[in-house]
Parts: C-alpha cells; sequence; structure tokens
C-alpha cells in the first residue's frame, strides 16, 4: 500500500514547491486521486464521507443490558391500596424511612465536627485513609488494602469489574442481593445461581455451587449476614465454603454491609478472619449498621495473606475506583469517630428491636394457614414462603403481593426479585405496632383465599 502522505515545502512567498501537488492534469490530485489541501504548510487528506440523512443516536449496550429486577417486577404490579386502610411498607430496605430508627447522637455530632472543622470541602483520597486503617471495627493489614466508596453498592461494582471480563461468570446466591446481578449482566458476565437452603436456615448448598464451577469462573459471592434471607451463618459453615473456594482457586467477594448485626445467640464471623489462603474483596459501609444509607459511604477491604492477588489487583482498583470520586470527603472526615466512639448501647438497641419485630412477625405468620416464615438470625429482613396450592386464585407470589395491597394495604417484596418465586420478604424495620397490625391483615388476607388441597380435604373428613 502507498504511502499518500507528503511533506510540502514553501517558499519564502508561501508559494508550494513540491509539484507532486499538482498531480494528475494539474488538477491538485495525487497518483490515487486523492486531492490534498495545503495549510500553513500541512497537506489533510479530504476523504469522501456518506453525510447522515438524520439523526440516529442509540443507546449503549451496557445501559441496554442494565435491568433493576426490583424496579423492573415493582413498577410492573398494579399496586392500588385499599382506601380504606392506611398503607404499610415492608417493602422497602431502608432503615430511616420511618424516622423510628435514627443514628446515634455521635454519629451525627461527628459529622458536624467534620464540617465545622473546615478540613473536608476538597476533594480526597480514594485509598489508603489512616481513619479506616486505625479502627478497631476493621481487620486490616495494611493501608494499602482500603479502598473507599460510594456506598457499598459501589464496592461491589468496584469488585467485580477488577475481576471479571465478558465472558466470564461469576457465581450468586439464590435468593440474592439483585445488585449483584444488574452490575455482572450490564459488563457482559454470565451469572450462575447457586441455591441457599431454606430447611437448613439459608445455608449454602455446597454441592450446587460447587457444581457450577468451570473455568471461566472468576469470583464467588458470599452474603453474610443475607439480604433478603435474613441468615448468619456459622464459623463451620464459612469453613465449609472457603473450603470451596481454596479447592477450585476461585477468589471471594464477600458481601458484609450487614456485618455484626447479628441477633443474641449468634455471632458474626467476617470471611477474612476464618481464610488461610482464599483471597477475599470484603465490602461494607456506614449504611445499615449506623442507619444512615444516604451518606453513601463504603468500603472494599483487601485480604491476600498470600499476596494471590498481588499488585495488579490492588492497583486495578484504585484506577477504577479513581473514574469518579465517590466516597463524600465530609464523611470520611467524621469516619474516624463514627468507627471508634459510636457506643455500644447504640447498637445493642438497634439489634434489639430488629430481633423483637422478628420474632413478632415469625410467631404471627407461623400460623398463618399456607405461609411458613423462615426465622432470621440478623439483618433487616425475613423470607416467607406461600404455600402456592392453597391459593389457586393466585399465579404466583407477584401476584400474591399485588392483592395483599389491593385488599390489605400491605406491601412485601414478592421473591421473584431475588430469583426466588412463590415467597415474599418481610422488611422489620418498621415501627413495632405497625409490624402487628401487618401481620394481622396478613393474616386476614390469608384467610379470605386460603383453600384446603383434596388431600387435606380427605383427611378432614376422615
Amino acid at each position: 500500500m502507498e504511502d499518500n502522505s507528503y511533506v510540502v515545502k514553501m517558499n519564502g512567498n508561501g508559494v508550494n514547491e513540491n509539484n507532486s501537488l499538482n498531480g494528475v492534469n494539474g488538477k491538485g490530485l495525487n497518483g490515487n486521486g486523492i486531492q490534498h489541501k495545503t495549510v500553513k504548510g500541512s497537506v489533510y487528506k479530504s476523504k469522501q464521507k456518506s453525510r447522515r440523512q438524520r439523526w440516529n443516536i442509540r443507546p449503549s449496550e451496557m445501559s441496554i443490558n442494565t435491568l433493576n429486577p426490583i424496579r423492573a417486577i415493582v413498577d410492573g404490579m398494579k399496586l392500588t391500596p385499599n382506601p380504606e386502610k392506611p398503607m404499610i411498607a415492608l417493602s422497602i430496605g431502608d432503615p430511616t424511612v420511618f424516622g423510628n430508627l435514627p443514628t446515634d447522637e455521635k454519629v451525627t455530632q461527628a459529622l458536624k465536627d467534620a464540617i465545622d472543622s473546615n478540613k473536608y470541602n476538597g476533594y480526597a483520597p480514594s485509598v489508603e485513609l489512616e481513619d479506616i486503617q486505625t479502627s478497631k471495627n476493621l481487620l486490616l493489614s495494611s493501608l494499602q488494602d482500603v479502598v473507599l466508596t460510594s456506598g457499598c453498592s459501589q464496592a461491589i461494582d468496584l469488585a467485580i469489574t477488577v475481576l471479571c471480563n465478558p465472558g466470564d461468570n461469576i457465581l450468586i446466591p439464590c435468593p440474592g442481593f439483585s445488585l449483584y446481578k444488574t452490575l455482572a449482566v450490564s459488563l457482559g458476565i454470565q451469572v450462575k445461581l447457586y441455591n441457599l437452603l431454606p430447611e437448613k436456615s439459608w445455608e449454602v448448598d455446597l454441592q450446587h455451587m460447587e457444581s457450577l464451577i468451570d473455568d471461566r469462573t472468576t469470583c464467588l459471592i458470599i452474603n453474610n449476614p443475607s439480604n433478603p434471607c435474613g441468615s448468619v451463618y456459622s464459623k463451620e459453615h464459612l469453613k465449609n465454603v472457603l473450603s470451596v473456594a481454596s479447592k477450585n482457586c476461585i477468589p471471594i467477594l464477600a458481601d458484609e454491609i450487614y456485618g455484626d448485626m447479628v441477633f443474641p445467640g449468634c455471632k458474626y464471623q467476617s470471611m477474612a478472619s476464618l481464610s488461610s489462603d482464599v483471597p477475599i474483596l470484603a465490602c461494607g459501609g456506614l449504611a445499615k449498621r449506623w442507619l444512615v444509607p444516604g451518606w453513601r459511604m463504603g468500603w472494599i477491604l483487601i485480604h491476600d495473606r498470600n499476596q494471590i492477588f498481588g499488585k495488579e489487583i490492588r492497583q486495578g482498583l484504585v484506577k477504577l475506583s479513581q473514574r469518579i470520586l465517590g466516597a463524600c470527603t465530609i464523611v470520611q472526615g467524621a469516619i474516624e469517630s463514627i468507627l471508634n466512639d459510636t457506643p455500644q448501647e447504640f447498637y445493642y438497641r438497634t439489634i434489639s428491636f430488629l430481633k423483637s419485630n422478628s420474632e413478632i412477625c415469625f410467631s404471627e405468620l407461623s400460623t398463618v394457614p399456607g405461609l411458613t416464615p423462615v426465622l432470621p438470625a440478623g439483618a433487616m429482613y425475613l423470607m416467607v414462603g406461600i404455600e402456592m396450592e392453597h391459593f389457586p386464585e393466585f399465579q404466583n407470589d407477584v401476584q400474591f403481593t399485588e392483592h395483599l395491597v389491593t385488599e390489605q394495604s400491605v406491601f412485601c417484596l414478592p421473591a421473584t426479585a431475588f430469583e426466588y418465586p412463590n415467597y415474599f420478604r418481610i422488611v422489620v424495620t418498621v415501627p413495632e405496632e405497625m409490624m402487628v397490625e401487618a401481620c394481622a391483615r396478613i393474616r386476614e388476607f390469608c384467610q379470605r383465599h386460603y383453600r384446603p388441597c383434596s388431600q387435606d380435604s380427605n383427611e378432614l373428613d376422615q
């Protein structure tokens, strides 16, 4: 292929001395018929381009592939509350909605002090924050092991993005937090769902999980304590999960946003505290334990005892975190005090309230025909199974919960949003009197629509 570039000589009067530009027939064409223009001693090719005849702006593939299952399902539901009954929303995973769970005064004072200091009005680093490293609440080995993010959601986003390429696959729990799939699919990453076992308090089906691993599996996500299940894994079970990861050389993304939000009688164990070789990206934040989800402060803690991640994963996370400076500088200025000085009494009051509401809900719904609640051990949620064969008027959990809104003005999130049909999730952060009222309405709804199966009828006749 010929090189069509030219060096243009200009004489003192600005006249072109390069005769090659006269080209063919003196028409300013070179031997290939390409016209050249001379501007201040430079030559530009004038290419023939097809001009667009009309506007044609299309959304990117990433935006097309981005879908929030919860929004898709809820937006498609016909939610018309009963005007004679005030609405009770048991569907929103925001502990601040009803105003009954304020954060501690120490937390708000720490933020006020950060503002008043005038030290935190500029940009701040997204990594290597000393205040987090020195916190007694977090287990770290060095400053380089911390990446600050805009909430735990961004932490999960960065962790998935740094570990996976399009065409890879990740393992996520079923039922599980819908954001994992939303983020992965938008990046061209395949999602494989491993089963949780409700009859074993939502423990991982280890055999099923391991059967999904192949040579393109790049990440295993473990959510403990769990949204939507409210489960808390034992030390022994977590070690079994780590054993599968170690055997197959799969790193773990540990979503621990509900870390330490466990009820009395249970003990929370971080994945990193139990791992001897499996590298872990632990994602957390202030949102749930400190009851400030709107403050958007999250983090990734890099646990890599054997340097399996090495410098590359750390550098990758740093680069990704610098695409957009997300973690609020003022909250960064308050974080040392928040993590170290929040009184234990605050945590105790929050946990006691959540446990009490969970027990009320479980106790009330356990005696409702056609429902099977699973007792939680932490977090803010409770899952309830629907024996759909006893509710023939409804095709699925979406219709069941839709009609529950229409008749009783109680909204529970259908678990189809978590890839787990015929269940619904209840958020237990509502005031106690609302929880009691909601359970009474659910009971009334089920009593009205419950139908015994033919086998049940025969047993009653006998």
